[in-house]
């Protein structure tokens, strides 16, 4: 009797419990988000904007265990960390050739130097920023794998950032080895779908294959729109849903969910896996290497206790660039601390697939 009412209550959705409490409807839901008119220069909803504050605390998760709901991972791992990587560059603009420059000759490291400075000189294969096999090497090393979202626009509001087509072999060989290639949406792309649909066949046409997963550039998003969007686009996730200058849990979620669209009434046919740590949000903002490590394992130690998904975005060009190098060595530790505390690391197409099979 007692497994088949724990089963009964595996079977309950967010959606069927959460209307039980308004206020973390509403947040879930995201239901500020629908009527406000603030909006950033970037045409986004920002943390400032919003009236939860407490953003470390994911008070909707928390309700949806107490209420019943209860999670797992394969090989009875405690929790799950998505591991993801916007390909935003892929050749260094001039402010990482000065800065690199500056932090070689400081370090009297003249090879690295070299590399930094002369690298078109061997082609543009040579660029540090093409940093995929060594990303995929350390992961490798933690029995870890990751999500590569790679840009496949020509236009952009700062600068012309790459052509998908020079990376084809990249893209291959991240596949063959059992990583996940998705789409990062251009800035221009988040609410338009025809050009959702022609970078997603752009993309595709090189990778050899069908992408499912998608976030945005500038992290630009608009509840519900952009998530109707991306299902009509054939993508089977999104991981959009965070903050660039805040850590934590936007809709109060450390979990993967299905949207709810409170203007149809109905689940949206897509699973969001939200963004809950980047790298640029964390070192733009904080102190110092000790103030940032506190922040993330806080956040990480939150998941671990929900038996939730930590969702990370460390960007490509952090792992050869001399002055961000404290990123890779805080990435590492990341992995390290993780992988110690027994987390499954993976992409965001396993997660979703995960998801999907046990219809949480």
């Amino acid at each position: 009797m007692a497994a088949i009412f724990k089963e009964r209550l595996h079977m309950f959705k967010a959606s069927d419990l959460l209307p039980q409490n308004p206020v973390l409807w509403d947040l879930y839901t995201r239901k500020e988000e629908y009527s406000s008119l603030k909006r950033d220069k970037h045409d986004k909803f920002i943390y400032s904007y919003g009236t939860y504050q407490d953003i470390l605390d994911p008070a909707v998760s928390k309700f949806l265990i107490q209420n019943g709901i209860t999670y797992s991972y394969p090989d009875n791992k405690l929790f799950a960390v998505c591991l993801t990587h916007d390909v935003d560059e892929i050749y260094p603009p001039r402010e990482h050739m000065i800065l690199s420059s500056l932090t070689c000759l400081e370090n009297m490291d003249f090879s690295e130097l070299k590399r930094q400075i002369f690298w078109k000189i061997g082609g543009k294969e040579k660029s540090p920023y093409r940093s995929f096999k060594k990303i995929l090497d350390l992961e490798e090393k933690y029995s870890a794998c990751s999500s590569f979202y790679f840009l496949a626009t020509s236009s952009d509001i700062l600068r012309f950032r790459y052509d998908i087509e020079d990376l084809e072999d990249e893209l291959r060989m991240i596949t063959e080895r059992g990583w996940e290639v998705g789409l990062h949406g251009g800035y221009y792309a988040f609410n338009n779908l025809e050009e959702i649909l022609q970078e997603k066949r752009r993309l595709e046409q090189v990778a050899g294959h069908q992408v499912s997963g998608y976030r945005n550039h500038y992290l630009r998003f608009h509840v519900p729109d952009s998530w109707e969007l991306l299902k009509k686009a054939g993508f089977r996730y999104d991981t959009t849903l965070g903050y660039n200058e805040m850590a934590g849990f936007r809709n109060g979620m450390c979990h993967p969910f299905r949207p709810f669209n409170l203007r149809t009434g109905n689940e949206i046919d897509i699973i969001e896996i939200p963004l809950a740590v980047m790298d640029s949000t964390l070192f733009d903002s904080a102190r110092s290497y000790d103030e940032i490590w506190a922040v993330v394992k806080r956040v990480i130690d939150t998941v671990i206790s929900c038996k939730g998904v930590l969702c990370l975005n460390w960007h490509n060009d952090i792992f050869n660039c001399p002055y961000k190098n404290i990123r890779e060595i805080m990435y590492e530790k990341i992995l390290h601390y993780c992988d110690s505390r027994e987390a499954w690391m993976t992409s965001g197409e396993n997660i979703c697939t995960w998801w999907e099979k046990n219809e949480y």
